[in-house]
């Protein structure tokens, strides 16, 4: 079976391929796809590797040999998943391969915001520190985490990871209902109950039609103004105009943004306009630890063995 990774390069050129290069498989490698290259690199192929390229249910149609469709990521949003069902095309992702990563950077995030370090980073650089009338600068705020409160929206495994790092720095958490769920959970709190109560607030939830603009201008104004808010989940979650109001008009203390609706911001972003020291904007890569991106590859490649198998347990359609 001929399977043909069409983004590469979406998995650094620092892991090695060698498990997708003997799991069974003639394999193809491109480092990217344009959208009219994806149909011809398709031809005759029955696995298609890939992390963000879109597969619309035009492709498949166009693809009648096309048995599987192996995601190197979580996120599925990237593939008609009703076309790939009615044709029996197997849908796999990959789970659980970027906690540490994602924890790591989660919290760098929440860190830098809480101690205020791009501030004091510009004043140093400025030369404020040579001239102060004290041994030290203490012109901007800074939030101890430990006894602060964390709230959590999406808790699957990394916001699971977040959370159990929270109570490490002496945080109590909280976590939200799931977006677009209606009965009550228990030990959970709806987001508009969630948000008055806490000091940072990190969002950890696939983008969906329940979850785009989860936190628009409503929900940044019930946030507290000294708090925080961390995205390192989606673009979409956050309505983006709105986070540019509430930070430079001064409603929210701070954000931590690795994620943003258009990637690459080809066409620009309301956010990267900002030269805020409270907005912090780092380029999706919360995730690609190399070592988190060689489980990610292994990963991959254990799920495309299964499915030649016929042992698969866990797909997504």
């Amino acid at each position: 079976m001929q399977a043909v990774i069409l983004d590469a390069a979406s998995l650094g050129g620092d892991v090695s391929l060698a498990s997708l290069q003997s799991c069974g498989t003639q394999l193809i490698l491109h480092d990217f796809t344009a959208p009219e290259q994806i149909i011809p690199r398709l031809q005759g192929a029955g696995i298609a590797i890939l992390n963000k390229t879109l597969i619309s249910a035009e492709i498949m149609a166009a693809c009648p040999q096309l048995k599987m469709i192996a995601v190197t990521a979580t996120g599925t949003n990237n593939i008609d998943l009703v076309a790939a069902q009615q044709r029996g095309i197997r849908v796999c992702n990959v789970i659980r391969y970027g906690r540490a990563s994602l924890v790591q950077h989660t919290f760098m995030l929440m860190l830098a915001l809480a101690g205020n370090l791009q501030a004091y980073q510009r004043d140093v650089k400025a030369g404020h520190w040579n001239c102060a009338c004290n041994f030290c600068l203490m012109d901007h705020r800074i939030m101890e985490l430990e006894g602060k409160t964390l709230g959590i929206v999406g808790y699957g495994d990394l916001g699971q990871g977040v959370a159990q790092m929270g109570r490490a720095f002496g945080m109590k958490v909280l976590v939200a209902q799931r977006p677009g769920t209606t009965g009550a959970e228990p030990d959970r709190l709806s987001l508009h109950e969630l948000l008055p109560k806490v000091d940072v607030l990190s969002l950890h939830c696939l983008l969906s039609p329940s979850t785009r603009n989860l936190i628009g201008a409503r929900e940044l104004a019930l946030l507290q103004p000294h708090a925080l808010l961390i995205n390192t989940a989606r673009g979409g979650l956050v309505d983006e105009a709105a986070l540019a109001n509430a930070l430079r008009d001064g409603r929210l203390a701070g954000a931590g943004i690795d994620v943003l609706t258009e990637e690459p911001p080809v066409n620009g972003n309301v956010l990267l306009d900002l030269d805020l020291p409270n907005l912090i904007i780092t380029p999706h890569c919360a995730w690609a630890s190399r070592e988190a991106r060689q489980r990610l590859v292994e990963m991959t490649a254990d799920n495309i063995r299964q499915f030649i198998a016929g042992t698969q347990t866990r797909f997504v359609v």
